[in-house]
């Protein structure tokens, strides 16, 4: 039997605070070719951020709603959804729910209903920045109310490039991509890229691919090595220090509605995802030297 735990562990304690960037950082993660642990590194850095004292939303605009089931959050038809926001404008202040065991974190859910979404955003006027806006007006009512200042957005995509992954390009500043260190780990990458150059070229000229975690790392193989290599080599300044290996705990944690940050924040997927977390935090802006 697995004891559910809520607390941060030592290591996490111990650590020292990251810097708070000087704006919001919406973070798309995203990467078209499926299997490649893109729902578990979207939760997992959420819940991690979060656990080291920033405020995150995580969005799922995935119609599965895996990212929703592992935040313990809860997305039946019926619930208030992402799905509201996008088709029927919806404030997210009407949608978004707070992850019951992480503090300084909050979702927006993914129902079923998101299945016909795509079909639905067609014929709508605006149809590629709904989230944006959404978005944009959310922050601006929580500044207005006196509430503090959100410091990441993560946003989880389906793995496919419809309107509800043009929409979390078009939201965001900064692209996330969970690479497999496996055979065939760059397939679909060179797509994925040239579709972010035309997000960027006609839609959100900010967006750009500023992170890079190899996930799935097994240091007994070769390969591993190998695939850690050539995506350095072709991307060394985007590709963390931090890697994410195979884990068993990282894969049983959803089952139980959880992160491995509360899972188990001994094990060594969450370490990683700490240390994942903590490397991105650095990388942003801090919020002190905004003049």
């Amino acid at each position: 039997m697995t004891v559910r735990s809520t607390g941060r562990d030592s290591s996490a304690a111990d650590r020292p605070a990251p810097p708070r960037p000087r704006e919001t950082r919406v973070l798309t993660v995203s990467n078209q070719k499926g299997g490649v642990g893109k729902t578990t590194t979207a939760v997992n850095l959420a819940a991690a951020l979060a656990d080291q004292g920033l405020r995150v939303l995580l969005i799922d605009t995935d119609p599965q709603g895996n990212a929703s089931t592992a935040l313990n959050v809860d997305h039946r038809a019926e619930m208030p959804s992402i799905y509201d926001v996008l088709v029927d404008g919806t404030p997210i202040a009407d949608v978004v729910q707070p992850c019951p065991d992480v503090a300084h974190l909050w979702c927006v859910p993914a129902t079923i209903d998101l299945a016909g979404a795509e079909i639905e955003l067609v014929s709508l006027v605006a149809r590629e920045s709904r989230m944006a806006r959404a978005l944009e007006a959310w922050q601006v009512a929580r500044n207005e109310a006196g509430e503090e200042r959100i410091d990441y957005v993560i946003i989880d995509c389906p793995p496919s490039l419809g309107l509800l992954t043009v929409n979390a390009f078009v939201a965001a500043q900064e692209v996330l991509i969970p690479i497999q260190c496996e055979y065939y780990a760059l397939e679909g990458l060179s797509q994925l890229l040239s579709n972010i150059d035309l997000i960027r070229t006609h839609l959100n000229p900010r967006l750009h691919v500023s992170t890079i975690l190899l996930t799935m790392y097994d240091g007994r193989t070769r390969l591993s090595a190998q695939v850690a290599d050539e995506v350095r080599t072709h991307f060394p300044e985007q590709v963390l220090q931090t890697t994410v290996p195979r884990s068993v705990r990282v894969s049983e944690a959803p089952s139980f509605g959880q992160t491995v940050i509360t899972y188990d924040p001994q094990s060594t997927g969450a370490r990683c995802y700490q240390d994942a977390a903590a490397e991105i935090a650095r990388r942003a802006v801090p919020l002190e030297e905004d003049s």
